[in-house]
């Protein structure tokens, strides 16, 4: 009998058992591929290890604007996707190290939850059937695959791609068509861009980007619309073929060539086929219902990450699985679901956390919105050659508080946590003026921001 069992080893699942386990629990990790989940085996890092490629060929090829020249640049993709391998591989490495060294047992199976027991829970996987107190579901998510004519059998031929796909393609399609302009499609637009795909960008939406700053996503459209990817907005895709993708935008029918499509319109939580109904746990739009102590409504049942739906994200995966922990430990914790940042990989980035200003308006919010270029930071100036980055902030100044923060442009990625704690926390604009921020560094401009 384990103190606790946990099904899936993505970045919710394996964190939690190794936390769980320095917690003296005894713990069980279930995974039915590899641990890492899709985060690191098919997602986040993959995908960071290709953009960072595409980042210097792109570097290279105006490299002359910084006084550097190059004669010939190229890109090897299959280099890159060797190296994309090396880092994931480590990568899963690590992980399986860590829990050999938090001594957590790891099986690899296909888990389905069986019963409930006096003891607590019963969960098969493979042969097995293993016994738990308390069970921590952490079965991530599935792309979304619609039922678009010719869909199954484009990607039964290989011509339809979805996030695992892609990563591994030998070769640099010439066309490439991107259905759906959410964070995955982006990024990937991004890469087969700068390496010298034409692409074409599909969304049903009339923006891209999802729940991202309007300002902010149409910044970052017109700055790849700039470097060749073409945007199909307020588009319904009819069908895939092998060939290329067939749509209808404003009632009428079009089609574009392609010689590989990716489909990106999301993801759905992974609840099916895990045994939730043997132990009675709600489902609501196919995800886990969860509280903000991600409890389900069966006692000693907790779910953290994809699976319950609300923040589809790694990092907020990890933060979850920290939280239901420390809550089977006795140590009372909760998510701050108002203060996780969102950051899309593209060049230049895009990061934000909090309000945006389409939300303040809807919630009937008392803000002031202020803008600010990041040419207010001379570092931004010395590296960003022509570089139009902005930063966005929501305030309430009846409460001297920041409600958001919207940035894009370089190292939006690594200065967003410090906007995200600054809303955690409910610092008030006074204390935040008060702050020493590296000089030069393109973090000032928060700070500058705080005086306009």
């Amino acid at each position: 009998m384990y103190d606790i069992i946990v099904l899936g080893g993505g970045p919710a699942g394996y964190n939690a058992a190794e936390r769980a386990s320095h917690g003296g629990l005894k713990t069980l990790l279930i995974e039915e591929r590899i641990l890492g989940g899709v985060c690191l085996n098919e997602g986040c890092i993959p995908t960071k290890s290709l953009l960072y490629s595409a980042k210097i060929f792109d570097y290279s090829k105006h490299a002359d604007q910084y006084g550097v020249s190059f004669s010939d640049a190229k890109i090897d993709h299959a280099a890159v996707v060797k190296r994309k391998n090396k880092v994931v591989k480590t990568l899963v490495s690590g992980v399986t190290y860590k829990m050999k060294s938090a001594h957590v047992t790891v099986v690899n199976a296909s888990a389905q939850i069986t019963g409930k027991t006096s003891d607590g829970f019963t969960v098969k996987a493979g042969d097995e059937t293993y016994g738990g107190k308390k069970l921590l579901i952490c079965t991530g998510s599935s792309p979304v695959l619609p039922p678009i004519n010719g869909l199954n059998d484009s990607l039964h031929s290989g011509f339809a791609l979805t996030n695992r796909e892609i990563l591994d393609l030998t070769a640099i399609p010439k066309k490439l068509v991107v259905v759906g302009g959410g964070v995955i499609g982006l990024e990937m637009a991004s890469y087969f861009n700068s390496v010298g795909s034409e692409v074409t960008v599909i969304e049903m939406l009339d923006h891209i980007a999802g729940p991202t700053d309007s300002q902010i996503s149409s910044m970052l459209q017109k700055d790849y619309a700039k470097r060749g990817v073409r945007f199909i907005l307020n588009a319904k895709v009819i069908s895939i073929k092998n060939g290329g993708v067939s749509f209808e935008k404003d009632g009428n029918a079009d089609s574009v060539a392609a010689d590989h499509v990716l489909v990106s319109i999301g993801r759905r939580a992974r609840t099916i086929g895990i045994g939730l109904e043997s132990i009675g746990v709600m489902v609501e739009r196919g995800a886990v219902v969860t509280d903000e102590y991600c409890r389900t409504n069966i006692p000693d049942v907790y779910a953290a990450g994809d699976v319950n739906g609300k923040s589809m994200l790694a990092h907020t995966a990890y933060r979850e699985g920290e939280v239901a922990v420390n809550n089977m430990l006795g140590n009372k914790d909760s998510v701050d679901y108002n203060a996780i940042p969102s950051v899309i990989y593209t060049n230049p980035e895009v990061a934000a956390v909090g309000e945006t200003e389409e939300t303040a308006k809807q919630k009937g919010l008392d803000v002031s919105i202020k803008t600010a270029p990041l040419r207010l930071s001379g570092r931004y100036i010395a590296e960003n050659e022509g570089g139009n980055g902005i930063m966005k902030i929501i305030v309430d100044y009846k409460r001297n508080r920041l409600l958001g923060i919207h940035m894009i442009g370089s190292y939006a990625s690594e200065i967003i946590y410090g906007a995200a704690m600054m809303i955690g926390r409910e610092m008030r604009i006074d204390d935040i003026k008060k702050l020493v921020f590296p000089h030069p560094s393109v973090s000032e401009v928060l700070r500058e921001m705080m005086f306009l």
